[in-house]
């Protein structure tokens, strides 16, 4: 579950993956080691635990304009469904449904009261094509993913049977340069004929997956008992 470490629906969302036994991912404006809002201390520690904080800026760095909005494309581009469930006509998630689109991935909205404000955004999203979410199979259904749990041997049919599980065509191509060693984003990336900022944002998506191990030495194919978790 990945957001953006802000009051309200955010931390909401935050708490509820950690308290579920998940993974979350919190995407700052601001230096990964700057909790903003700073009453946000006790969550920020939280997420570092049970997930991942991660940032564009250097560390240290403190709110300035427009960081948020930066911050939203990275959440779009991290996530393969994107779910806003509340905005008003002036929400920042409205910036993030629109990266979305973009780039896109899947996106759906909870609707609200017709003349509830607080509701405007969302309801317009869905207004305009976005899938509807009103209970948990709603998720789940608009959300697809497959379970990959017959990992097949070789590593070229394996490369194929976790290929047909990503939507991306990015991911698709970066897959298809994977194998049993590990390889640097950057030798990834003058292979692929993309910019490291692109093929580190996709190997992060496709670690997220279990379909790439990364670590010091680069990202490699997940082997087949990784891939099953």
């Amino acid at each position: 579950m990945v957001s953006g470490l802000a009051r309200g629906i955010d931390a909401a969302a935050h708490e509820a993956a950690v308290a579920a036994g998940g993974k979350t991912i919190a995407v700052l404006g601001t230096g990964a080691d700057v909790p903003y809002p700073a009453a946000h201390r006790t969550l920020h520690r939280l997420v570092q635990e049970n997930g991942l904080v991660l940032s564009e800026v250097e560390p240290g760095t403190k709110a300035f304009p427009g960081c948020f909005p930066r911050r939203n494309r990275i959440i779009a581009g991290l996530c393969r469904l994107t779910v806003v469930v509340e905005a008003g006509h002036k929400s920042g998630a409205l910036n993030t449904a629109s990266f979305t689109e973009t780039l896109g991935r899947g996106l759906a909205a909870v609707p609200g009261m017709a003349d509830d404000p607080r509701a405007a955004g969302s309801n317009q999203l869905i207004r305009d094509g976005a899938n509807v979410i009103l209970d948990v199979e709603d998720m789940l259904m608009v959300f697809d993913i497959s379970t990959i749990s017959h990992i097949a041997e070789s590593p070229e049919a394996r490369r194929m049977q976790l290929a047909s599980e990503l939507w991306n065509p990015t991911d698709r191509l970066l897959l298809s340069f994977l194998t049993g060693q590990a390889q640097a984003p950057t030798a990834i990336a003058q292979r692929a004929g993309l910019s490291v900022r692109q093929v580190s944002e996709c190997l992060l998506r496709l670690e997220m997956l279990g379909v790439a191990e990364g670590g010091a030495a680069g990202y490699s194919l997940a082997d087949p008992a990784s891939a099953a978790r």
